[in-house]
């Protein structure tokens, strides 16, 4: 496998992880949780996953042909919640994720080093994607500090649980060295 299929292998395995975590913090929730908002300046989990989502449309929608930030987006928008239920929120991030995997699997490693626009500034594909993977893994991790604080019972850990790192690194450490992207087995640890 080349370097650059391989990149799109890992950046599809990061984004699938971070989707993960970011609907396995959701889950330990009552859904009137996701709609929680501390103040005025703090997002709820629903307005952040509006967000991703609109983001997501606006980034990966005719990836290679158009501008990411779409005419037809209204960002500010994304921060007012006119979503009402748990299903509208999953609904609303499903639709977001579908799209970035969609645009993901269209990609040929030879398009990576394409330059593709966001806001009319430039960027290779790589660059686009690296942009993104930095960004949804920032709201997911506000999505995860935030269902923890509202978790009013055991929060079931989606990382090394607190105080298991020395176990959990002997375990590590007993195995065979391998080569393989540290989220596959998150994923099975995870289900």
């Amino acid at each position: 496998m080349d370097a650059t299929t391989s990149y799109l292998e890992s950046v599809k395995k990061q984004f699938l992880y971070y989707k993960m975590l970011g609907e396995k913090a959701m889950e330990q929730l009552n859904p009137e949780q996701l709609f929680v908002a501390t103040n005025e300046d703090t997002n709820s989990i629903a307005v952040i996953v509006k967000h991703l989502s609109g983001n997501m449309l606006s980034r990966w929608t005719d990836f290679l042909t158009t501008d990411g930030e779409k005419e037809t987006r209204n960002r500010d928008a994304e921060f007012e919640n006119d979503l009402h239920t748990k299903e509208e929120v999953l609904t609303a991030w499903n639709t977001g994720w579908d799209c970035l995997f969609a645009a993901l699997d269209s990609l040929q490693p030879g398009q990576l080093s394409e330059i593709i626009y966001i806001r009319n500034e430039g960027h290779t594909v790589i660059e686009a994607i690296n942009r993104q993977l930095a960004h949804y893994p920032y709201h997911i991790g506000q999505i995860i500090f935030y269902a923890k604080q509202l978790k009013n019972s055991e929060w079931n850990s989606l990382s090394i649980p607190k105080n298991k790192s020395n176990s959990y690194n002997a375990d590590k450490f007993k195995q065979e060295k391998t080569i393989k992207n540290f989220t596959e087995e998150e994923f099975r640890r995870m289900k």
